[in-house]
């Protein structure tokens, strides 16, 4: 199918064989930019003991990554059919469920420990934030919720490779 015969809009990966549309593209593309925003926030705590540009980072990471999902959650439910770009991958249906399922295992616990993670930081860290007794507490939850988004993207690049690209 050309680009034309989806519904919504087609994607700017298109160009390079991507079926899918504009708000999975966003998506796609904004967790290789966030992995490593993600990287240097942990490195400014943790080597260079800058807190606050650390919390600063950590919300605007939050911040974008929620407006990212508000723009594919609004393109998958309301503009584009993603199972009619995804029908022409050999995976379809068996594979691309598949790989759906177990990227929105991720995501799911990603946004949930995400939000946790930050909810708890801004309510017990003091202002301007230095280390205290929810220290420990937080790195452990921190660990897992980056541990998270990091198998939430590979979930999600394996998933828009089976669905949108292989064919």
């Amino acid at each position: 199918m050309t680009p034309s015969t989806f519904s919504g809009f087609t994607g700017f990966l298109h160009p390079l064989g991507s079926r899918a549309s504009l708000g999975t593209d966003l998506v796609f593309v904004s967790l290789f930019v966030v992995l490593p925003v993600l990287a240097w926030s942990i490195h400014l705590v943790r080597s260079q003991k800058r807190y606050q540009l650390h919390k600063r980072v950590q919300v605007s990471l939050s911040i974008a990554l929620l407006v990212a999902i508000v723009v594919f959650e609004i393109d998958m439910r309301f503009l584009s059919d993603w199972q009619q770009r995804a029908i022409e991958s050999p995976y379809w249906p068996g594979g691309v469920w598949q790989a759906l399922g177990i990227h929105l295992f991720f995501a799911i616990s990603t946004v949930i420990l995400w939000t946790w993670v930050i909810w708890d930081a801004l309510r017990r860290f003091p202002v301007p934030p230095q280390p205290g007794t929810h220290s420990t507490r937080h790195k452990v939850l921190a660990r897992l919720a980056a541990a998270d988004l990091l198998l939430t993207s590979i979930s999600g690049w394996v998933f828009y490779w089976i669905a949108f690209v292989a064919g």
